[in-house]
């Protein structure tokens, strides 16, 4: 079929909407569009923006002649290397999840077209109307977590080791040194004294360990990113298997990594009961599943909340590194959601009282803890 020369006035101003920083890439972009048109059937005046991510891709949307459309990823081989994302797509299509599909791939240039899992996230319609830093807990909220945790037990159990890489030691500390590396000394300012920073040495050993050792040191594919905001929702029917996106960074790693991200979001806070109740749910799914979850819940949750306080430290790092050298302010608005996970876990396990009290003088705020034994 050949694309369609008389675009619409939407997709006309639409397509206007595209702007590129680099002439030389929105050249070699405009050759590989033209070139891939004829085959693909796509209405090249169509062409808007669809999202950004905190890296330096962009997705943009495409619309066919067919009615439908199509996902677009720049991605500046300078600096994203697409090969993982593709890859674990491959992965993610093995394990029965809907996932992009790569229907064209300019790996010289960076440029991907993809097939369109919709327009709307597992976030947005669960925030449609709710402007609350809570969102109220519906049956539309409990189906689509329900969802979520199907298609991250359907993910575990596709684990195979050797295929991804390891979430080891060396990994888990790169991440944690975004804390003080980016939040304390270039977001806050503050230089660590020698006594805070063997403080904050000890306890990131004592993190790292207790997230390898946990559980055995079970092991399974992990997303990493494992969330509402990259779950995509069919619009005709909500309940329907949900859409996985920004999987590139997956890794071979601790069982606990992705719930823990799923129930403590980047974006969107629930309260303790609504957390619990999907935890045990996702808990109760993997053991039946046969997965590494242990027979103890109360031993997982502890695991997962010992996982989440490192992700905490490092997306508050990632955060102030997406402000201070990306550009992108808007992040750090959610950086007191990731200073109340990291408070909340920490108050509740006596060997984590010293963060509490080093996190106290790096926001000169005091807060009590209370403590677990």
């Amino acid at each position: 079929m050949t694309p369609s020369s008389a675009p619409s006035p939407a997709q006309t101003a639409a397509a206007t909407a595209v702007t590129w920083a680099d002439p030389a890439r929105a050249a070699a972009f405009e050759a590989w569009l033209q070139r891939l048109a004829q085959d693909q059937c796509l209405h090249t005046t169509s062409l808007r923006p669809a999202s950004a991510d905190a890296s330096f891709r962009r997705y943009l949307r495409i619309d066919t002649v067919q009615g439908d459309s199509r996902i677009i990823m720049d991605a500046p081989p300078a600096h994203e290397n697409c090969e993982p994302f593709v890859h674990v797509a491959g992965l993610m299509h093995s394990a029965g999840l809907r996932a992009p599909e790569v229907l064209a791939w300019d790996q010289a240039q960076g440029f991907m077209l993809l097939n369109d899992l919709g327009a709307q996230t597992m976030m947005q319609l669960i925030q449609q109307g709710d402007t609350s830093q809570t969102p109220q807990r519906g049956e539309l909220a409990h189906d689509l977590y329900l969802g979520a945790i199907d298609a991250l037990v359907r993910w575990q159990l596709a684990s195979r080791p050797g295929v991804l890489p390891p979430y080891d030691e060396a990994l888990l500390s790169r991440e944690l040194a975004l804390f003080p590396d980016w939040y304390v000394a270039r977001h806050r300012g503050l230089q660590l004294s020698t006594k805070q920073q063997q403080t904050l040495e000890a306890l990131f050993a004592q993190i790292r360990q207790h997230n390898l050792e946990a559980l055995g040191g079970a092991r399974v594919y992990v997303h990493r990113d494992f969330m509402p905001r990259n779950l995509m929702v069919q619009p005709a029917d909500p309940r329907a298997s949900l859409g996985v996106l920004d999987f590139q960074d997956a890794v071979y790693g601790p069982v606990t990594y992705d719930i823990a991200s799923l129930m403590r979001d980047a974006f969107l806070s629930w309260d303790e009961e609504f957390v619990l109740d999907i935890t045990v749910r996702y808990w109760q799914q993997a053991r039946q599943a046969g997965l590494p979850v242990g027979n103890d819940f109360g031993e997982f949750y502890a695991a997962v909340e010992w996982m989440g306080l490192q992700r905490h430290l490092k997306v508050l790092g990632i955060f102030a590194r997406l402000t201070l050298r990306d550009g992108k302010p808007h992040y750090l608005a959610d950086t007191p959601r990731f200073i109340h996970y990291v408070r909340s876990t920490a108050s509740r396990y006596r060997q984590l009282s010293p963060l509490m009290h080093l996190l106290e003088e790096i926001e000169g705020s005091a807060v009590q803890a209370g403590y677990t034994f």
